[in-house]
């Protein structure tokens, strides 16, 4: 076990849970290389998908059914990416708008941008983002933002009032430790302890308790949005890279878990993916009376994903596609839609 990731872990997560959490998941060969008191940026890239997975996994309890099998198996989870959800509109308080509360963390740690996918039918923008000292094996990130501006004013102004007030995490000591991070591509160990729970924090929801009323304003235009207004920017949800998906949607189907009824096939047929749907969640909102009212909506999910291999025509290699498909990704994206 890489002494540094064991350090992160540990004021991240439970100790219990990052143990059952290093038995659980493929760890990339490239941290089989540490420097006792320095951490590099793959080794707190790393740290930050593994909580922030685990995370998921508190909120899923379809994928942690299904991690729970694996563990009996001795099976082990290749992460393969975490998606979210962000909401490109000025009126966001102190948050940056869109992607960019986040292309500022994930920049330091090392990863960069692998694809932009238009996702017009849901009024989006998704891009990919992958490491560049391990792309294989570190959990790429799929950011997708909203536009409001595709919608009616009505919703715009819905839009206003849930996210308008948000806060920014990321403290000013953690701006300056990813700045230094960028820099040098590593921190002391000490200053990466104090990083990476304020890295985990910005994977939440940054504004206050949604009004009823917005919600179902944004939720009759936009199911990505009335997800947003109570998920915030948490893991929409968390993709395990299997060799075959087909088989392990049967798998899961034949266990009576909700599983997607098709598996979305890229245009290149290189990238298969299906998913759990999500599971539901109890969220508070603020009625019109003042009064907060509880009601179940679309929480997180759990998905699977198959790559193919393709000629780098650079190299003459063949390589994993580490590609995205917008087709996929709004099919994908049916999951969280509210009932």
């Amino acid at each position: 076990m890489n002494s540094n990731l064991a350090a992160l872990l540990a004021v991240a997560l439970p100790e219990s849970d990052v143990t059952g959490l290093v038995r659980l998941m493929n760890l990339p060969p490239v941290l089989a290389i540490t420097t006792p008191g320095t951490v590099n940026r793959a080794e707190l890239a790393q740290a930050m998908n593994m909580a922030l997975f685990a995370g998921l996994l508190e909120r899923v309890p379809t994928g942690r059914a299904y991690t729970d099998d694996l563990a009996h198996t001795q099976t082990r989870v290749q992460f393969d990416h975490g998606a979210l959800r962000t909401v490109r509109w000025a009126e966001s308080g102190a948050l940056p708008p869109g992607e960019a509360a986040f292309t500022r963390i994930l920049k330091p740690l090392g990863f960069v941008l692998n694809g932009t996918y238009p996702l017009d039918r849901i009024k989006m923008t998704g891009r990919s983002y992958m490491h560049v000292d391990a792309p294989d094996e570190i959990a790429q990130y799929f950011v997708s933002e909203l536009h409001p501006e595709r919608f009616s004013s009505e919703f715009q102004q819905a839009v206003t009032n849930v996210i308008g007030k948000s806060v920014d995490p990321l403290t000013p000591q953690a701006v300056a430790s990813l700045a230094e991070l960028e820099r040098d591509h590593s921190l002391p160990l000490a200053t990466a302890l104090d990083l990476l729970p304020v890295l985990v924090r910005c994977f939440e929801r940054q504004h206050t308790v949604p009004r009823l009323t917005d919600y179902e304003v944004l939720r009759a235009e936009s199911a990505e949005m009335a997800w947003i207004a109570t998920e915030g920017n948490a893991f929409n949800h968390a993709t395990d890279r299997v060799d075959d998906v087909f088989a392990v949607a049967d798998a899961q189907r034949e266990l009576g878990r909700p599983i997607k009824d098709s598996v979305e096939i890229s245009k290149s047929g290189r990238v298969r993916q299906t998913a759990f749907r999500a599971d539901p969640v109890r969220r508070v909102f603020v009625g019109a009376d003042g009064a907060r009212i509880e009601r179940d909506v679309p929480g997180s999910f759990y998905e699977f994903i198959s790559r193919d291999a393709v000629m780098d025509e650079a190299t003459g290699r063949a390589k994993l596609d580490l590609g995205f498909d917008a087709g996929n990704a709004t099919g994908i994206f049916k999951m969280t839609a509210a009932a």
